[in-house]
Formats: structure tokens, C-alpha cells, sequence
């Protein structure tokens, strides 16, 4: 089994989303392990635009990456700039890293309607990189 590691900079939202997908596009290919260079707690409009698409990731927690030190990744994905420019050293000589910049929802400001559209957007986004994240990478 695969080990995956999905690293934002407060493990709080896009991050978050991909460890949903992930988990759900794959059925036992990987483990999937989500955290921050800080941690900021989950972000409930990312827990709210993944039940909309019947993804419970409420019982998610935000984790520090020195949570997980001494696990073997096969994979480290940064989905912000931040994440992948201020990450400590993370010990995964034989690990895949793969960078995607995902647009960042909880900073969008305006309305409940802009700040829905914004979520939906990131959610989409990072659902098409997680579906073709497992078919290209897990399942060859």
C-alpha cells in the first residue's frame, strides 16, 4: 500500500478536500495522510462544499507534518506555493513530488453567493487533479 502525503500551509481547507477525494477515488490502493505547516483547524465552508457532493470530511483533523515523521511517502503533494516553498525537510528520498497550486477559497471576501462560488471552484478543481491523481499514479 501507497503512502500519501497532501501538505497545504494550515491543513485546513485544500488540502483537506484532496484527502477526501483521494480517499474516495481509491478504494485500499493508498493511505492518505493530510497536514500543514501550520495548523489552522478544519474550515467550514471546505467541510460544507464537500457534503454537498456527499464527501464527509468532518472527521478530519488538522495536523502538523512533524505529525508524521518517520512514514515512508511514496507521494508528497503541495497544493500552495506557500506549503511547497516554506515546508520543513520532509526525510522521503524514494518519494514522487508533485506540486499543483490550487486557488486558495477561505481568502475570497463578498457574499455568501461569491464565497460559495469560490469554494465550488477550488472543490472542482481539486476533484479533477485527485481523480486523474489516482488513475495515472495508483492504479498503473
Amino acid at each position: 500500500m501507497k503512502n500519501v502525503l497532501v501538505l497545504c500551509t494550515g491543513n485546513s481547507c485544500r488540502s483537506q478536500m484532496a484527502h477526501g477525494y483521494l480517499n474516495y477515488f481509491q478504494d485500499s490502493l493508498a493511505k492518505v495522510y493530510s497536514a500543514g505547516i501550520e495548523t489552522h483547524g478544519l474550515n467550514p465552508g471546505a467541510v460544507s462544499i464537500m457534503k454537498e457532493d456527499d464527501i464527509d470530511i468532518t472527521h478530519h483533523t488538522s495536523n502538523h507534518v512533524d505529525e508524521y515523521e518517520g512514514i515512508a511517502w511514496d507521494y508528497i503533494i503541495t497544493v500552495c506555493d506557500h506549503a511547497k516553498e516554506n515546508c520543513p525537510f520532509i526525510a522521503a528520498p524514494n518519494a514522487e513530488r508533485i506540486h499543483h497550486n490550487f486557488f486558495d477559497p477561505s481568502k475570497v471576501e463578498g457574499t455568501t453567493d461569491t464565497k460559495h462560488a469560490a469554494f465550488l471552484k477550488a472543490r472542482n478543481e481539486i476533484k479533477e487533479f485527485c481523480s486523474n491523481f489516482v488513475k495515472e499514479e495508483l492504479l498503473n
